[in-house]
């Protein structure tokens, strides 16, 4: 589906070292449904400026057809903006360009007692930087799309409500700038989403179930949710969509970010939510507004014993955000808070978290 951006605002302020938008798309005549808790796929579109170097780089004016998977003869431009993966390198599109051109000195840096260069060479480079350092003149402009993986889908967690936020769906979105190699770069599909995509425009976009992420069938049961960041997405729609449905089940939220100035996503709504008893209890981390710095698992741990009593009244718990790093931090708090409350030992608290996980009353919705 393409759907038209009907609404875009910022929810970081000029304090903030990030950027972070919301964006509402259309599905008004879609028929395209979503439930709370759902993922949106969309597919990106490439930088301009990145796709015009590249051309200029290559001296080819975008408007060659070249074949590119199924989707027939296309332009040059198209396939670099559209189809192909251009902001990063693989070892593969490193090796056919080698094979391409023959260039020695690439051929070396494939050679397997040299991996380590060639892992420190990828990070953070793109198809600019190979042409850029490696210039060489191609035969054919099909040479070069044989060498390029295809551009993938993003996914992001809904933050919107079917009940609340009738014929849309608004996502969430962290923008990803950094620099490496001299030049400023940035994520794909958050530059597109975030810094090029305006009210108006279309993006192609569809819907990603995810069952096993759902407020509770019951509208008394008690939720725990805790999302840092944009793991604040889901429980933004979770929170709308109970309020919508009349659920009369308490809600408790943990959210935390880098500073309350700059990063308090969602400000005004969480706390109307609070006046209006929607959400029930909030609990806020912002780590760089003290000297230690303080994340959503200190939270919990400062508010065991609250956290054991809704435990044990049925509350569910749902987590969502980063993987590596707050999924365990959380989990481990979470384990930390049932040893410690419920007098268990560390063997018998992560049994007890198991079983809370196989009751159904445990998600993660973490990447």
């Amino acid at each position: 589906l393409y759907a038209q951006v009907v609404d875009r605002k910022l929810l970081t302020t000029d304090e903030s070292t990030k950027t972070t938008v919301h964006i509402a798309f259309s599905l008004a005549g879609s028929g395209l449904s979503y439930e709370a808790g759902d993922s949106c796929g969309v597919l990106p579109k490439n930088s301009e400026w990145l796709v015009s170097k590249i051309l200029n780089e290559l001296n080819y004016s975008g408007q060659e057809m070249v074949e590119c998977g199924n989707s027939g003869p296309i332009s040059l431009h198209d396939a670099l903006t559209t189809q192909l993966q251009i902001n990063r390198l693989t070892r593969r599109t490193v090796s056919d360009y080698a094979k391409l051109t023959g260039m020695a000195t690439l051929e070396d840096l494939l050679k397997p007692e040299q991996k380590e260069h060639l892992e420190t060479y990828l990070h953070g480079r793109d198809l600019l930087d190979l042409l850029m350092e490696y210039p060489a003149e191609l035969a054919s402009p099909s040479d070069l799309v044989a060498t390029l993986p295809r551009l993938t889908p993003r996914l992001y967690s809904i933050s919107s409500s079917p009940a609340a936020h009738k014929d849309e769906v608004h996502l969430t979105v962290a923008v990803v700038n950094y620099r490496t190699h001299g030049r400023e770069r940035g994520g794909v599909c958050s530059t597109y989403l975030g810094d090029q995509l305006q009210v108006g425009e279309k993006a192609h976009i569809f819907i990603h179930s995810n069952k096993r992420f759902r407020i509770p069938s019951d509208p008394k049961a008690p939720m725990i949710m805790i999302g840092p960041g944009t793991g604040i997405a889901p429980f933004r729609s979770f929170l709308h969509e109970r309020r919508a449905l009349g659920h009369i089940g308490r809600n408790w939220l943990f959210f935390g970010e880098r500073s309350s100035a700059g990063d308090f996503l969602y400000k005004d709504e969480l706390h109307a939510m609070l006046s209006d008893g929607s959400l029930s209890r909030l609990d806020t981390a912002f780590s760089r507004d003290q000297l230690t710095k303080v994340y959503v698992q200190d939270r919990m741990r400062e508010c065991s014993a609250e956290l054991w009593k809704w435990l044990n009244e049925g509350a569910g718990v749902y987590v969502c955000g980063d993987a590596k790093q707050m999924a365990r931090d959380v989990h481990q708090a979470l384990c930390d808070v049932v040893a410690k409350e419920g007098n268990l030992s560390t063997e018998e608290a992560n049994v007890w978290v198991e079983d809370l996980k196989l009751a159904g009353r445990y998600h993660r919705d973490v990447y």
